[in-house]
């Protein structure tokens, strides 16, 4: 839609209305216009002027039939970037001077091309001379519009390309958002191209004369804008190397990659000294390479299906076309059409859309690996219970609360009495259902906030907040019942299994460490005991040191004994 929207604005010029003609050289204005160099001047094709050498060069249109002044005709140059013209109309004696920036722009019209008015019109064989001094290779269409046409043109041309410069400009800020949010310095590659491509554009483009300190520099030096241009490239190949992590995946393509940001790095530096011809030649043969070796890589990551691949081919699979009838054109292979002018800025606008959302989607699969990998350090695959290392943590944090709102704590450590009977008589994989069932029961027989984990092995330890020692006690033997109630069924066979328990509670000032050798220890007393049952571990009634087990024992029908 875009891409038609563009063609639209890029209309096609009216029929052949000029003859027109170049004179090599630069005699003096008088000469020419006196006549003396008539029969000099050579006949182009085509209604354009396209003009590669930087020296200043004088060409003439003639009309082929009479231009009416009654619509207010103006006399058209399509898409001039750096170039700078001076107009002599018929019975001129001081040319019009226009460029896009610098103080010959004309601010009256937008920057699709350079407008001269027409207010006697031309008669049929009346010739408009311009001596054209070329900083860009581009080719400027000739036409002529009514002033009405002119305005319409410019009003579309602005929102064309206000769009393209404030797409660009927006995801660069949003990249550089991501990099400076999240630290991840592929978003900072991507802002840096995004924030040159936007500024080579607008300096090609003659938006910049907005900033009227740079338009005197732009206008009057190619390099401003080239810079930028070598810049994003650069730029963009470091993007494309950390974004496919073609170091491990794609050793030589990432060579090639480095090989051209090093030449594209000397020309910058080549840049800074000079404004040859052939600096812009070079850059543009290192720039197809690198637009090449992206697109290959993007096809071979895709083809081996790499997600970020797909974002990389989806932008560069139109742009690499563009690119090569872009560059193709600059080095004088061809002639693109009109709506081409438009057609690239949309392609880099759009690459850098599908290329922001492909680096997001990247960042949401390392989010979701994380919190893949943080569930599986905090969560057992095979209970669903907290790991080891997450409820120590844990237990740490309720603890140190429990101790600074002098509030109770208990804790419960039980095993499956047997357990490794079960491994040694029926293999792995009924120990594995066993210990699933039995927590899956345990599990269910606790509230909400309370915390159930596996210490290691068959070892279970459950935190129970604000519970108090006898509370904690009940617990537990609603734990060993919700076990021993029946057998478990683990492939078509039944299996009577029983749990040992250990009980305690949280003393003021006292350490996690201690909490759970207590606990440790009623646990063994249970097994010592003939397990089956629950023991609980409290201080003595002196409150001395030492620590004495209470148990609380039940027979296997549940009935139970205070000792």
């Amino acid at each position: 839609m875009l891409a038609a929207f563009g063609m639209l604005v890029a209309t096609s010029a009216s029929a052949q209305l000029f003859d027109v003609s170049r004179l090599d050289g630069d005699p003096v204005p008088l000469e020419v216009l006196s006549g003396r160099h008539q029969g000099e001047f050579a006949s182009v094709e085509g209604q354009a002027i396209h003009e590669t050498s930087r020296r200043p060069r004088w060409w003439r249109l003639t009309a082929r039939e009479a231009v009416q002044p009654a619509d207010a005709p103006n006399l058209v140059l399509r898409f001039p970037y750096l170039n700078r013209v001076e107009v002599w109309r018929p019975g001129d004696a001081i040319p019009l001077r226009r460029a896009l920036v610098g103080g010959d722009a004309d601010l009256d019209f937008s920057t699709r091309a350079l407008v001269v008015p027409l207010p006697q019109g031309l008669a049929t064989g009346e010739s408009i001379y311009l001596r054209v001094t070329a900083l860009s290779p581009t080719p400027m269409s000739v036409a002529v519009e009514p002033l009405a046409a002119v305005h319409r043109q410019d009003l579309r041309h602005v929102a064309l390309r206000t769009f393209v410069l404030g797409t660009l400009t927006v995801l660069a800020l949003l990249a550089v958002g991501f990099w400076v949010g999240i630290g991840e310095r592929t978003y900072a590659y991507l802002s840096l191209t995004l924030a040159a491509q936007a500024f080579y554009l607008a300096c090609v483009g003659g938006e910049v004369r907005a900033l009227p300190w740079l338009a005197e520099l732009v206008g009057s030096d190619p390099r401003v804008g080239r810079m930028f241009g070598l810049l994003g490239v650069v730029a963009s190949n470091s993007f494309v190397a950390l974004y496919l992590n073609l170091p491990e995946r794609h050793p030589r393509f990432m060579r090639v990659l480095h090989g051209c940001n090093a030449a594209l790095l000397v020309l910058l530096l080549a840049n800074l000294g000079t404004i040859a011809t052939w600096l812009a030649w070079v850059a543009n043969v290192v720039f197809l390479v690198s637009a090449a070796t992206t697109f290959a890589v993007s096809v071979t990551a895709a083809w081996g299906r790499q997600r970020e691949a797909y974002f990389m081919v989806l932008s560069w699979a139109p742009m690499i076309a563009l690119v090569l009838l872009r560059v193709g054109e600059l080095l004088g292979g061809w002639r693109n059409p009109e709506w081409m002018e438009y057609a690239f800025p949309i392609g880099l606008a759009m690459g850098g859309l599908v290329l922001t959302i492909g680096l997001t989607d990247h960042m949401h699969q390392m989010r979701r690996d994380r919190d893949h990998a943080s569930r599986l350090a905090t969560y057992d695959v095979l209970t669903g219970a907290l790991t080891r290392s997450a409820i120590n943590e844990r237990l740490e944090a309720l603890a140190e609360a429990a101790h600074r709102g002098r509030r109770p704590l208990s804790v419960v450590f039980f095993d499956i009495d047997f357990f490794k009977r079960i491994n040694d008589a029926h293999g792995h994989r009924v120990g594995d259902q066993t210990l699933r069932i039995v927590a899956l029961r345990t599990r269910n027989r606790l509230r909400t906030y309370d915390l159930f984990g596996r210490y290691g092995g068959d070892e279970i330890l459950v935190v129970l907040p604000d519970t108090q020692l006898r509370e904690a006690l009940c617990v537990a033997e609603n734990l060993r019942a919700a076990v021993n109630c029946r057998p478990l069924s683990i492939e078509n066979r039944l299996f009577n299994t029983t749990l040992s328990l250990g009980v305690a509670e949280l003393h003021y000032g006292e350490t996690v460490e201690k909490l759970l050798e207590r606990a440790d220890a009623a646990l063994y007393a249970s097994k010592a005991a003939g397990r089956d049952r629950v023991t609980g571990y409290t201080a003595s009634r002196l409150r001395t040191t030492a620590a004495t087990p209470v148990s609380n024992t039940a027979n296997s029908h549940g009935a139970s004994t205070v000792v």
